[in-house]
């Protein structure tokens, strides 16, 4: 909201002439009004400016106002709208209500109105559960046939979109029993994701057919080409970060900041930070990293840290594209004073055209719900953790130091290098000593494993991988599996069931956000 204004408001009617008098009087009254005539014009504008409210008309010809107000939700969730309409019927009033809006007008529109009925005060939150559960069974169907249709890899990112838009829309309802059939149908679709992959990954990684945005082009597609000397950018690496995360985190940020692209990539394989970060800051798959900085690059049987040449990466990718002459600067975040430090001093890096920050925290709560029975309480479940992830974001230093900048003219880029899977199926494998301690994915010589559990890869350059040794095979597990060695194995299963882990292949860990932010 602007010092100058109490509130932009978009008025839609089709009549919206004949409301002149009415948009005057809340301009006098100190409000911004911008009237528009159709729902495409306005879903328009709402991606091009700042608005506090949406007046809506239900009745309009070509995209009606109960149409329009599903496009809102979809894409501005926490935006109020008010619905005006001439139509009293009460299955017209409860559909609105229970798609969330929050106010419902009668025309003719006195400008001094202000209904709050008792009907939505008491019954809000059962029509909205009634409404989410009767659309979900409505929408079932078409993401089953969309499942069965072969989905290519830009559908695929439509199709998990969806699936997290119900997800979040039961979470918040109650609807329990719906919830269940809508895990069963995320369970189908990574059962079908994996198939996908499984007979497409090779083709991508080698160039033998049409690929989807993956971790080593994200800079240079999705950061580089809206970098310059005029605004400064901050580009945030949360480690872990699945999409349905990046959701529930992005309502608090909307008071800051404007969404200007938010789209989703596919992080390579393995889905773990080693690889995948550094893909992502070097613009190379691994197996380029090893042969161009083959003294930096540490297989997962070398000691030492495996993500410590990052900035290296970064500055050679620059380079490459040309944007080594941008003042740039790489923070790394792994601990809670590191964290403190970032939010004190992020006045200071407002200076550097680009200043890139990895944030560790979403990968350490992930790793340390295995080890911590606390954590194992507090993130039993997808909801649970995606609330955990809420929580630690909207207290976080992080969150603190983004808000002291709002006010600067600034970019704002949200990304990250994998997601995760909650592990529930356990799946024996056998190695030697040098096997890879990974829950979603293993490599190592003369590997024993159930075959139909996994993806294998013989010969690691057919994923774009190093190879550690001559006889190096790779496998991922799929959808929610994880692997486990023979010694001490129901010790283990038990230990790790109902984890969250990556490594492997499913869509949580492989379809993962990419955000680009305005400062309001």
């Amino acid at each position: 909201m602007s010092n100058t204004s109490l509130g932009h408001i978009l008025w839609v009617d089709d009549e919206i002439d004949s409301l002149k008098s009415q948009i005057l009087f809340l301009e006098n009254k100190g409000y911004s009004v911008t009237p528009i005539s159709n729902g495409y014009d306005a879903l328009e504008l709402l991606k091009e400016k700042e608005i506090d409210i949406v007046l809506l008309d239900e009745s309009m010809p070509g995209m009606t106002g109960l149409e329009t107000l599903q496009k809102i939700k979809e894409q501005w969730q926490d935006l109020p709208v008010v619905m005006v309409t001439k139509n009293e019927a009460e299955n017209i009033m409860e559909e609105a209500i229970g798609a969330q809006i929050s106010d419902y007008l009668i025309k003719p529109v006195n400008p001094n109105q202000v209904l709050l009925s008792l009907k939505k005060i008491m019954d809000g939150k059962r029509l909205i559960s009634e409404k989410t559960t009767f659309a979900y069974q409505q929408e079932f169907r078409n993401l089953f046939m969309a499942l069965n249709d072969r989905p290519n890899h830009e559908e695929w990112k439509e199709l998990y979109k969806k699936l997290v838009f119900w997800e979040l829309e039961m979470t918040k309802s109650g609807s329990t029993e719906m919830m269940e059939i809508l895990h069963s149908q995320k369970g189908e679709a990574n059962s079908e994701f994996f198939k996908y992959v499984a007979k497409n990954y090779s083709d991508w990684v080698l160039g033998k057919s049409e690929a989807p945005l993956m971790s080593h082009q994200v800079f240079k597609n999705k950061i580089a080409p809206y970098l310059s000397a005029e605004k400064p950018t901050f580009l945030i690496v949360i480690d872990n970060l699945r999409f349905d995360q990046w959701k529930v985190i992005q309502h608090i940020l909307a008071d800051f900041y404007r969404i200007v692209d938010e789209d989703l990539f596919y992080s390579i394989l393995p889905t773990a930070t080693q690889y995948c970060r550094n893909a992502l800051f070097a613009g190379m798959l691994p197996i380029d990293i090893e042969k161009k900085f083959p003294n930096e690059w540490k297989n997962d049987d070398v000691e030492g840290g495996k993500n410590l040449h990052e900035e290296l990466f970064l500055k050679g990718q620059m380079k490459t594209l040309g944007l080594d002459k941008l003042k740039t600067q790489y923070i790394k975040i792994t601990n809670n004073d590191d964290a403190k430090s970032l939010e004190d001093n992020i006045h200071n890096y407002l200076k550097n055209d680009l200043t890139v920050i990895v944030y560790n925290f979403v990968d350490m709560l992930s790793h340390a719900r295995t080890e911590m029975e606390v954590l194992k309480e507090l993130a039993g479940d997808e909801a649970s953790y995606r609330s955990l992830t809420l929580s630690w974001f909207e207290h976080s230093p992080l969150f603190g130091a983004l808000r002291k900048i709002a006010e600067k003219d600034i970019q704002l880029m949200i990304t990250t290098d994998h997601g995760t899977q909650k592990v529930k199926n356990p799946s024996k494998v056998i190695g030697d000593r040098a096997t890879t301690s990974n829950l979603r994915y293993k490599h190592g010589r003369n590997l024993q494993y159930e075959e139909k559990d996994v993806l294998a890869f013989r010969d690691p350059k057919l994923a774009g991988l190093p190879r550690p040794n001559v006889s190096s095979t790779f496998i991922f597990a799929k959808e929610d599996m994880f692997l486990c060695y023979p010694n001490n194995y129901n010790y283990y299963v038990n230990y790790y069931r109902n984890t969250f882990q990556h490594g492997g292949i499913s869509i949580e860990e492989m379809i993962v956000p990419v955000v680009r932010l305005q400062s309001k």
